[in-house]
C-alpha cells in the first residue's frame, strides 16, 4: 500500500500536525523538521495526493472559461460543452463557469483579465486574439498565481501559460495538402478566409497553408487572406468583390473556425461544387455541407475534448501537478462526407 502521512510522520519523527505544515508550506515549523519530512518522503516514497487533501478540506476548485462575444456554431458548441462538464464534475468539487467579451479589444480583454479576483478564481482558459496587452495581463494573472490556459488560440512568447488545441501550423499544412490533391494539378487561385488575422491559431494555419502550397503546389496561387471580422455584412461585400475581381478561382480555404457565413457568402456569387473546399470545425452547417457537396473535408479538433483538457491542466496546475501531455494532446482529424 502507499504509505500515507501517518508512515511519513512516524518515518520522520515528527508529529501529523508537523508533516501537514510541511506538506502545505505552513509557518512555524523548524528548518530541522522540515529537513527530516523531506528525507522521510524520499526513504519511504510518499506521495502526496492533493485530490484527496481537497476533498478532505471540502475545498472546490474554481474555473473560468473567457470566450468572444462574437461567434457562431462552433462557439455554441464548446459553449454546451462547457455547460456539460459543469454539470458532470460538481460532484468533483469543481465549480466552472464562462463569460462571453469582446475579444477585438485587446485593451478590454486586458482589463477584464486584471479584474478577475485570485479568490474567486482559481484558474482561467482564455480564447483570444494574440496581442501584447493580452499577453502581458496573462503574465498578470501567473503571477498572481492564477493558472492560465490558452485556449484553441494562444499567445505569441508566453511558454508559461499551458495551450489547449491542435497543432494549428500542422492543420494549415494539412489543409495545403488536401486542397492541393484535390484541384488535380489544374492551375488556378485559391481564395483563403479568416475572421481575424490577429488570431494566433489563424496566423499559424495560413503560414502552415502557404508552406505546403508554395513547396508541392506551384500550380495554386493563394491569394491575400480575406477578414470577416465576424460581421455578415462586411464579408458578404468583401467575398462578392473579391470573386469579381480575381478569374479563376479553384479552391477555396476558410481557416477560422466558422464556416457558415463565409460559404454562404461565396456560394451566392459561385458554384460550391465546382470547386476544391476545405474548413475548419465540425458544426451542423458543415456536416450538411459536407452531405451536399458544398465542402470537401473539414479539419476537425473535438470541442469536448479541448475543454476537458483545459479543466484537467488547470486542476493539475493549482495542485502543483504535472499534467498528464499524452493525455491533454488535441488529435487533428479530417473528415469526409464518406466518414461523418
Amino acid at each position: 500500500m502507499r504509505p500515507t502521512a501517518k508512515d511519513l510522520a512516524e518515518a520522520a519523527g515528527v508529529s501529523l500536525a508537523t508533516v501537514d505544515r510541511v506538506l502545505n508550506d505552513r509557518p512555524h515549523v523548524s528548518k530541522k523538521a522540515i529537513r527530516s519530512v523531506n528525507e522521510a518522503i524520499e526513504r519511504i516514497g510518499f506521495i502526496r495526493n492533493p485530490a484527496a487533501v481537497s476533498l478532505a478540506r471540502n475545498k472546490s476548485y474554481r474555473f473560468r472559461f473567457v470566450f468572444p462575444r462574437s461567434g457562431d456554431l462552433y462557439l455554441r458548441e464548446l459553449l454546451e460543452r462547457v455547460e456539460e462538464s459543469k454539470g458532470a464534475l460538481k460532484g468533483d468539487l469543481i465549480d466552472i463557469d464562462y463569460v462571453q467579451i469582446p475579444v477585438d479589444d485587446a485593451h478590454g480583454v486586458a482589463k477584464y483579465l486584471a479584474g478577475i479576483d485570485g479568490h474567486e478564481v482559481d484558474g482561467v482558459a482564455l480564447m483570444a486574439p494574440e496581442s501584447p496587452q493580452v499577453r502581458d495581463a496573462v503574465a498578470r494573472l501567473l503571477e498572481r498565481n492564477i493558472k492560465v490556459v490558452q485556449f484553441l488560440s494562444g499567445q505569441e512568447k508566453l511558454p508559461e501559460a499551458d495551450f489547449v488545441g491542435v497543432d494549428n501550423f500542422a492543420a494549415g499544412a494539412t489543409a495545403g495538402k488536401l486542397i492541393g490533391r484535390l484541384t488535380c494539378r489544374t492551375p488556378g487561385k485559391v481564395m483563403v478566409v479568416a475572421e481575424t488575422m490577429q488570431s494566433m491559431d489563424s496566423i499559424q494555419r495560413r503560414h502552415g497553408f502557404d508552406t505546403v502550397i508554395n513547396e508541392q503546389f506551384p500550380h495554386l496561387t493563394p491569394l491575400p487572406s480575406i477578414e470577416t471580422h465576424a460581421d455578415e455584412r462586411r464579408g458578404k461585400e468583401v467575398i462578392a468583390r473579391v470573386l469579381g475581381n480575381q478569374a479563376n478561382i479553384a479552391a477555396v480555404y476558410v481557416l477560422s473556425s466558422e464556416a457558415r457565413m463565409p460559404l454562404t457568402a461565396i456560394g451566392a456569387n459561385i458554384e460550391l461544387t465546382n470547386l476544391a473546399v476545405v474548413v475548419h470545425e465540425r458544426t451542423p452547417f458543415t456536416e450538411e455541407a459536407l452531405r451536399d457537396d458544398r465542402v470537401d473535408a473539414v479539419i476537425a479538433q473535438d470541442p469536448g475534448h479541448a475543454v476537458r483538457s483545459a479543466i484537467r491542466i488547470m486542476r493539475a496546475r493549482t495542485d502543483a501537478r504535472e499534467p498528464l501531455a499524452a493525455q491533454e494532446r488535441i488529435r487533428i482529424e479530417i473528415l469526409l462526407r464518406e466518414n461523418l
